[in-house]
């Protein structure tokens, strides 16, 4: 009968309803629109953009709530939890666009999650992890949501860089500076996201220790000390900011850093599930 389980837990993780392929397409549009709002075209296309990805968030939720009644938990493995990866950058991006204008963000969001959501689906399938806990899920449902934080900060930190370069090169006629936003606010924005990331990156952490404890799983495994050494850059991030007034690039670039050892973290565990 458990195998029986087993297997339907595989097939689900597998399907997915009518409400992922119309996210799929929305995501697709919002992403051309965003894209195109950078040629001059009239104001409401940018606006059009936010309202179409907000339609998929709305469509890509109510999948994930299907899957989530059908059994599927979004931290019942790692090809499931970068499609709610996937969610989370998207609703996180909606929530801030409504207090700062991101139109470039925007540009490289909407495409970002739509290639998540792509590939989490397109994936090789890979086996169910056996007997998860729940503090296991807890542990993978922080962390999926840790990194997606991480990952709208680091977008956020990438755009800074990308526009001071500009600034410092005197490039003022380009897109970035008639769609951008001001230095200070986008700054001020990636700082807060870290903020808001960290405390449940660490928890997400702690709990990865116990539960591994409890697996008897090796803690020298590459993705252990890479996920320590990504904490160990957002600790430096939050520690220096706070007390030596860090801004700016250099903490653009430790952000950039804390979240390539999170991703190199989530990209071990996925490789590990779909192929070994």
């Amino acid at each position: 009968m458990a195998t029986a389980q087993g297997a339907a837990e595989v097939a689900l993780s597998t399907a997915a309803s009518p409400a992922f392929y119309v996210a799929l397409i929305l995501y697709g549009i919002s992403a051309l629109l965003f894209v195109s709002a950078f040629v001059e075209v009239p104001r409401w296309v940018g606006r059009a953009a936010i309202a179409t990805m907000a339609l998929g968030f709305v469509a890509h939720g109510v999948d994930i709530g299907w899957r989530g009644v059908e059994g599927v938990h979004p931290g019942t493995s790692v090809r499931e939890a970068l499609g709610f990866s996937s969610w989370l950058i998207a609703g996180g991006y909606l929530f801030w666009s409504l207090k700062v204008r991101l139109s470039v963000l925007g540009a490289f969001l909407a495409p970002g999650t739509l290639v998540i959501l792509a590939a989490a689906r397109l994936s090789p399938t890979g086996e169910m992890m056996p007997g998860l806990s729940t503090l296991g899920r807890i542990h993978i449902s922080l962390a999926t949501l840790g990194v997606a934080i991480f990952s709208l900060a680091s977008l956020v930190a990438l755009v800074y860089l990308v526009q001071e370069r500009a600034l410092k090169n005197k490039q003022f006629d380009g897109v970035l500076f008639n769609n951008g936003t001001a230095l200070e606010t986008l700054d001020r924005l990636s700082h807060r996201l870290v903020l808001f990331g960290f405390p449940i990156f660490t928890a997400a952490i702690m709990l990865g220790v116990i539960w591994g404890a409890q697996r008897e799983i090796d803690l020298t495994r590459p993705e252990h000390p890479l996920a320590l050494i990504a904490w160990i850059a957002f600790a430096v991030l939050v520690v220096v900011r706070t007390t030596q007034g860090w801004r700016g690039r250099r903490a653009a670039l430790l952000t950039l850093v804390g979240f390539a050892g999170a991703v190199l973290v989530m990209a071990i565990y996925f490789v590990r599930r779909a192929v070994l």
